[in-house]
């Protein structure tokens, strides 16, 4: 029998989650909840931007979402400028005893150490009294460095550090406030965007720093940020705005995961608005985008990961990648133990089966 789900949020994510949602029969779609006022009355399909007529239409309000009673909510709402608004709504579909995958909000990917252990208790005990659990997840942060460093180790004899990156060109990426307000984007070089203020690149990637340890076994004794970003040698456009000469139009920023004064686990992110932009930093081996793994160990490895889509190009494959992570775990954690799930909590996930 299929699982009733409920899914919340039209965005980037949330338009691709849900068009899975809709196609794959595992699911039975019985609510869609929107935050932008023009979106409420429409059918499901069309937001999804399919050639289907669902009979579900958008409502406004997580109370409306909790009263069609399904079996999991797949939220998928902003949750980067609104931690608490974000974290307020999974507790109240929690609290009405409804399972939660998501892709925010993202602290609730690991929150051991990087949540405030109030809160962690306050949304653990939560699901449990509701006899239902959440689960968050993407691709970055997400299962391209937390399931793939760790089932690549899994073959190590030994792992003496571990580096996960991303590098992508962002050019058709058209998310405005991540590109121009969180990566400062198109901004002077002077400026300094939210991603780079003192503590955010920790607390955006400590998440992923901490499953890590946490799977390895070792405490991370302190989290350093570096970052560097370069202007644009001309004028042009991109999705998402202008970018004007001299401005920030390429961004490469590490999160570092010390263990006895050793740099043990990196996460280091190269984004550039154009492909020739910073020739001498690391390139995706296809060209586009790719998250690579590095491990120091014995054997060691570099694995260099490409998605891609036949619905769009490498920036739309990562966030179906990230979407089609938390979307197949539905019935895992539908049917697993309740409270605050992670990756290192969950058994293996196949996916949503072949289709040749």
């Amino acid at each position: 029998m299929a699982i009733r789900v409920a899914h919340v949020g039209t965005g980037n994510a949330g338009r691709i989650a849900l068009t899975q949602l809709i196609e794959d029969p595992r699911f039975e779609l019985v609510a869609l909840c929107v935050s932008t006022p023009s979106k409420i009355g429409k059918d499901a399909g069309e937001l999804a931007g399919l050639d289907v007529v669902t009979g579900i239409t958008a409502v406004g309000s997580i109370d409306e979402l909790i009263a069609t009673q399904p079996e999991c909510a797949v939220y998928c709402a902003m949750g980067d400028t609104r931690p608490i608004e974000a974290f307020n709504d999974c507790l109240q579909i929690l609290a009405a005893g409804i399972n939660i995958v998501g892709t925010s909000p993202v602290g609730m990917l690991y929150p051991y150490g990087n949540m405030p252990d109030k809160a962690i208790a306050k949304i653990d005990s939560c699901a449990k009294e509701a006899d239902v659990s959440i689960y968050v997840s993407g691709v970055d942060p997400g299962f391209a460095n937390d399931l793939l460093p760790f089932a690549l180790a899994s073959t190590c004899q030994k792992v003496t550090q571990v580096r996960c990156y991303e590098i992508a060109d962002y050019a058709t990426y058209d998310g405005v406030i991540t590109m121009r307000d969180m990566m400062g984007f198109g901004k002077p070089l002077e400026e300094t965007p939210l991603l780079f203020l003192p503590g955010i690149l920790g607390l955006g990637w400590g998440t992923t720093l901490r499953i890590l340890a946490a799977g390895f076994g070792v405490e991370i004794d302190e989290i350093r940020e570096r970052h560097e970003s370069f202007p644009a040698p001309e004028s042009y456009d991109i999705a998402a705005l202008h970018i004007e000469k001299g401005t920030r139009a390429a961004v490469r920023f590490e999160i570092i995961g010390l263990v006895d004064g050793k740099e043990a686990i990196v996460i280091e992110h190269i984004t550039r608005t154009r492909d020739d932009l910073c020739p001498d930093l690391a390139r995706p081996p296809h060209g586009g985008g790719a998250y690579r793994v590095e491990i120091t160990g014995e054997p060691s490895y570099i694995v260099d990961i490409t998605p891609t889509s036949d619905k769009g190009d490498h920036n739309h494959a990562a966030i179906a990648a990230g979407v089609g992570r938390v979307v197949n775990a539905i019935p895992t954690v539908v049917a697993g133990p309740s409270g605050v799930r992670t990756t290192l909590d969950l058994p293996l996930i196949t996916g949503p089966g072949l289709t040749p």
